[in-house]
């Protein structure tokens, strides 16, 4: 009997091995199969079944890594991250030839779990196909008829400036602070201007709300099944976004009480205008859903390169104290302290502007460009593409591209000047991306940024406090932004 006993448990226990063998055989098949590489398909590192290359990637610093990988793959090479291919584009000449010459066939946005369950494919950056075109269309149209990026918009831009010096700065009195939150409220100001008609005080409960909206976890995108049943950052994201859905929409509902649409005051209005004229109308992309979305991206491409840079701008002067006192020089010598920085002055000002170039590209604010995905097949750097591939253009790459920069790693706005000392265009100095899906608020961005940063030299010389060195340290997030610090303005 004891034998028979014997028999059947190791008979059982066998079952169970075999059992577990062939689970574990069919799966790891079943991700061979499901992820396998088309042929002539770009090289990469090495892949590790079901997570890829996820262990490949420190993505606290993916655009390194990705960088690194340059020297090893080439200009063109793929990842696995997850369940998904992707292929990453390097270098001035291949982001080019892909977002520009064939840029017909990136045009769409692929399939980001996290971004989906909040935008479900609506609003400016992630729609794709008529929608995008339609809202990239009418934002165009809107906010060039309110000043985006027309001189019109300079003295709300300017009045901000003088609300946060006269209200903050002055107050200082060359004490040490943190600029986070006070830029971050300043340039959005712009924003809510332009798609509220009205801005907020800084201590405003759902100002402060809508300044922490961010919903960004590569995780989350590589498993999104299992990540949407577990606690997390990502979690807080998506409770994040609910509350700023919330404030959009009690904006909405004001407007709609107070609408009139013969003085449409701003955004909201000419789209809540827009959706009355085009209800009914086949292939319609206008309504409150993709308003709501369009309101919070807008707020992204706005606000948030612009802030981040003028961070970075600050931390730049604090450590280049001589190139500083240059800029300053130039704005004492063109506009003196009598009147407000313009536009107009930018001519005159090469070397501020060559300076203020200089911090976006080492500053490299938006390392990498939004994935785009291909609807079609195509070639590539030699290599065949499928159709559904998600692509990554690496826009540091092309900032500290050494074919296209004299010094692509040293702080030089030399780089951006002629033996005359006239500023001077350079063709890889493309920090908003380029193509049809470059950043849309990037015309504002340009203008927020000179008037900003000029404001700023001309009232202020910055430094860090005393004993302490600058940090160029960053979190990379949806901008690559610098860690929090504390630094002195001190009124000139």
């Amino acid at each position: 009997m004891d034998s028979i006993v014997s028999v059947f448990g190791s008979y059982v226990d066998w079952d169970v091995k075999s059992l577990l063998l062939f689970t574990a055989v069919f799966i790891l098949t079943a991700d061979y199969i499901k992820t396998r590489q088309p042929d002539s398909f770009p090289p990469g590192p090495r892949t590790f079944p079901i997570v890829g290359n996820i262990l490949n990637v420190d993505f606290t610093r993916t655009h390194e890594i990705l960088t690194q990988f340059v020297g090893r793959y080439g200009d063109v090479f793929s990842l696995r991250i997850g369940q998904t291919w992707m292929v990453v584009l390097n270098g001035f000449e291949v982001l080019k030839e892909a977002l520009v010459n064939q840029g017909d066939s990136l045009e769409d946005r692929p399939y980001i779990p996290l971004v989906e369950d909040v935008s479900h494919g609506r609003g400016l950056i992630f729609s794709n196909g008529n929608t995008w075109k339609q809202q990239r269309r009418f934002a165009f149209s809107t906010l060039k008829y309110f000043g985006f990026g027309k001189k019109s918009l300079e003295p709300i831009i300017l009045d901000e400036f003088a609300y946060l010096t006269s209200n903050f700065l002055f107050n200082c009195k060359g004490k040490p602070f943190n600029p986070h939150l006070i830029i971050n409220n300043t340039v959005s100001n712009i924003i809510c201007y332009l798609v509220f008609g009205h801005r907020f005080e800084y201590s405003d409960e759902k100002f402060v709300k809508l300044m922490k909206c961010g919903f960004w976890s590569q995780l989350y995108n590589s498993f999104p099944l299992l990540m949407r049943r577990l606690p997390g950052p990502h979690q807080t994201a998506k409770h994040i976004w609910n509350s700023t859905n919330d404030f959009i929409r009690e904006e909405i509902k004001e407007h709609r009480q107070n609408w009139d649409p013969s003085d449409q005051r701003d955004y909201i209005d000419c789209y809540l205008n827009e959706i009355q004229m085009r209800n009914g109308q086949g292939g319609n992309a206008f309504d409150e859903e993709n308003l709501v979305m369009c309101v919070m991206d807008l707020f992204v491409s706005g606000s948030e390169t612009t802030s981040t840079t003028l961070r970075w701008a600050f931390l730049y002067m604090a450590k280049y104290p001589e190139i500083q006192a240059k800029v300053q020089a130039e704005i004492d010598r063109v506009i003196g302290q009598s009147r407000q920085p313009s536009m107009e002055d930018r001519a005159n000002l090469p070397y501020t502007d060559a300076v203020l170039h200089e911090i976006q590209r080492f500053g490299n604010v938006i390392p990498l460009s939004l994935p785009r995905v291909t609807d079609r097949d195509i070639q590539l750097g030699g290599y065949t593409i499928p159709k559904g591939v998600l692509i990554i253009p690496n826009l540091t790459s092309v900032l500290f591209d050494k074919n296209e920069w004299e010094t692509p790693d040293t702080f030089n706005p030399g780089q951006f000047l002629n033996k005359e000392g006239k500023f001077v265009k350079r063709a890889a100095f493309i920090p908003f991306s380029t193509g049809k899906r470059a950043c849309l608020g990037e015309s504002l961005a340009k203008m927020h940024l000179f008037i900003f940063f000029t404001s700023f030299m001309q009232h202020f010389t910055f430094s860090m406090p005393a004993g302490v060195k600058p940090v160029m340290d960053f979190h990379f997030g949806i901008t690559l932004a610098p860690r929090e610090y504390e630094i002195c303005a001190t009124s000139r």
